[in-house]
């Protein structure tokens, strides 16, 4: 029986490896955007919104491979109610960072795993991170040195990278914050017997 990721994230699935697990990259292709619009049209919460997505991109992966163990992620950035999306242009990246300046907001990082083609186990992780009031100087130049990377990340920063240079204070898991809440999925592994506890 093989773990895959039905991710594309190069992180979660750098994670997982450092943590000596044998795990392979099997991407997920799903229209994330126009999910995410339905559920919020549909009033789901941000909880929700991401326990949705990870589970879609494990069933995806799932119903080709079922005798595999399949692992589905997804993270949501919530604002109050508002759920940001990975930005598309240096101008979406910039206006995100304005909103969430000075404010706390919250990532949300599911795991859905899936077994023989069924939803088997799941968690949501949460962190909340307090931006500090940086100057309008420093958010362009952020941006300007920083877009290949942070355009791959809801709320256009990446805490392992000079994203950290955003924050006055994070309360929460760091592998929540990257994407992965990494210690309940190894404590599950471990109590299937997947792998050495």
């Amino acid at each position: 029986m093989a773990l895959l990721l039905a991710s594309s994230s190069v992180i979660r699935l750098q994670l997982l490896r450092s943590a000596g697990l044998e795990v392979a990259a099997r991407p997920a292709l799903i229209d994330e955007e126009a999910i995410r619009i339905a559920l919020d049209a549909e009033g789901a919460t941000p909880r929700d919104i991401a326990d949705t997505l990870a589970e879609m991109k494990a069933r995806k992966i799932a119903e080709r491979m079922p005798e595999d163990t399949v692992i589905g992620c997804d993270q949501v950035l919530c604002l109050g109610k508002q759920v940001f999306a990975k930005p598309e242009t240096p101008d979406d990246a910039r206006a995100q960072l304005t909103q969430l300046r000075g404010r706390t907001h919250q990532l949300l990082s599911a795991i859905v795993v899936y077994q023989d083609a069924q939803p088997v186990w799941r968690h949501i992780g949460t962190a909340s991170l307090a931006m500090r009031p940086f100057s309008d100087g420093y958010l362009g130049a952020y941006v300007d040195r920083n877009w290949d990377s942070i355009r791959h990340s809801v709320g256009a920063y990446k805490l392992e990278e000079e994203g950290v240079r955003l924050f006055s204070a994070v309360d929460g898991d760091y592998f929540t914050i990257l994407g992965l809440p990494l210690l309940p999925l190894l404590a599950w592994l471990g109590t299937r017997g997947m792998i050495d506890a």
